[in-house]
């Protein structure tokens, strides 16, 4: 109660407090409701776990897969070596010759117009297999600078087994315009300079009736040292052969003979140029195009 004699009033919980617990009930208090996070659906969750075991087993049957191809072409491979015993054809470059050498003597813009004979042999030495040739495309290049001395074309041919096959070639440049500096430096018109030559080809494998598909090969000879035609000499004069005939000692007219025809003689003769024997053998490489790229 307040000093002066009146009771206090209550405050509105206070009051409600009061008059619920007057009823009989006990007081009711406010909570929070508290929060309770909730978990994915189980439906996502299962989606989810059903996806990456699908993945798991594509790429467990993918490699699984793979391996059995690679161990069936392994067992293939060792097979057919077993049967087969294949062996890489051999080319060895016998006979280097050049016919004509010429470089005009323009300090900015030389041409070059040769000739060269080449004589290759190629040799098969498997039993059982047959070696299939494209058109061969013959190149010819000095060894330092590979400054290009030509180009020729050779057809394709059928290499039997146990078969050697004799492979002519005439590499020719005409007016081929080439480096200054690097021909000056390579070709010699005096003494010996060393080339190489190159034959490219497509080339494939024949099993009895089977045949497989053609792949690309370049066949690499290095080291071939050439010598440049001798000029051919200064022909001679000519000499006439004058004859001198004697008067009669008699004073009735003598009758003079004419002169023989002068009889040349030239001794300037051309001797063929000599070929170099150099028994070279060649590597056989194989080609591998990969888009734009050759390996």
């Amino acid at each position: 109660m307040s000093s002066n004699g009146k009771p206090n009033p209550q405050p509105p919980a206070a009051a409600a407090a009061t008059n619920g617990a007057g009823a009989g009930g006990p007081p009711k208090m406010y909570q929070r409701p508290i929060y309770r996070p909730q978990g994915p659906a189980k439906g996502r969750r299962g989606g989810r776990s059903s996806c990456r075991f699908s993945c798991c087993c594509c790429f467990f049957w993918a490699v699984l897969v793979v391996l059995l191809l690679a161990l069936v072409a392994a067992v293939a491979g060792g097979g057919f070596y077993l049967l087969y015993r294949p062996h890489r054809p051999a080319f060895t470059l016998s006979v280097a010759r050049v016919n004509k050498l010429s470089l005009s003597s323009s300090a900015t813009a030389p041409a070059l117009t040769d000739s060269i004979d080449f004589t290759l042999t190629a040799k098969n030495p498997n039993k059982k297999l047959v070696y299939l040739y494209d058109d061969f495309t013959v190149t010819a290049a000095t060894a330092a600078n590979a400054v290009p001395l030509g180009e020729a074309t050779v057809p394709g041919f059928l290499h039997e087994a146990n078969n050697i096959t004799v492979i002519k070639a005439t590499v020719t440049a005409a007016a081929l315009g080439v480096d200054p500096t690097a021909a000056s430096s390579d070709i010699k018109k005096s003494g010996t300079f060393a080339i190489t030559l190159d034959l490219e080809t497509k080339a494939g494998v024949k099993v009895g009736g089977l045949k497989t598909k053609k792949i690309g090969i370049q066949v690499h000879c290095d080291g071939i040292k050439v010598a440049a035609p001798a000029p051919a000499p200064t022909p001679a004069k000519k000499k006439g052969v004058k004859l001198t005939v004697a008067k009669a000692p008699s004073k009735a007219p003598s009758a003079v003979e004419a002169p023989e025809p002068s009889a040349a003689v030239d001794d300037a003769t051309t001797s063929p140029p000599a070929a170099t024997t150099v028994a070279r053998v060649c590597q056989v490489r194989i080609r591998v195009k990969i888009w734009k790229w050759t390996f």
